[in-house]
């Protein structure tokens, strides 16, 4: 089932998610399966449980093509729930992000450019990955998703952000909801 997304505005955002605490049951495959619906509906890269007001330390992100990033790298379909992320080099680079909770607009945001990624899948399987640029962007935006943090709260010079159609012409604005 297609799930509305929560816009920036919308205070559950805001909240902690709550850890996963089962693990392989008929109601977290399900959330899944809507979660994945969801997002490829949206042409996202990921999507994070609070984003359809499911309070839950539960993000899914992956796709081999995207439209909102014609340009991205593949980035393997993940279920990471419970995660914990460790930066692997002090270096921070600067990109374009976008949000399915706010639609329209890309801003610059800093970032880890590796980190290893540690949680459980689904059923429970302990997941640990070293990544490293647009995979390690992803995974760190929708992990902020999980602590009330939307990526404008990470802009640091609000000239590098604003509406989509107007930064990025040549891509089509209905694709970056």
């Amino acid at each position: 089932m297609i799930h509305p997304i929560l816009k920036m505005g919308d205070p559950r955002l805001l909240r902690i998610a709550k850890s996963v605490a089962t693990f392989d049951t008929p109601e977290l495959h399900q959330i899944i399966a809507d979660m994945f619906e969801t997002m490829k509906a949206a042409n996202g890269a990921g999507l994070a449980a609070p984003q359809i007001g499911i309070d839950l330390q539960l993000v899914i992100f992956g796709f081999k093509t995207n439209l909102r990033y014609p340009d991205a790298p593949l980035v393997p379909e993940t279920v990471l729930i419970n995660p914990v992320l460790t930066p692997l080099l002090d270096a921070i680079e600067d990109g374009w992000e976008g949000c399915l909770s706010v639609p329209g607009m890309r801003g610059v945001v800093p970032r880890w450019s590796a980190l290893r990624y540690e949680g459980f899948d689904q059923y429970g399987q302990v997941i640990s990955r070293e990544v490293e640029g647009f995979h390690a962007r992803v995974v760190q935006h929708e992990c902020d998703h999980l602590n009330g943090m939307l990526y404008p709260m990470r802009i640091k010079d609000f000239s590098q952000f604003g509406f989509t159609e107007v930064l990025f012409p040549e891509l089509n604005p209905e694709d970056d909801d």
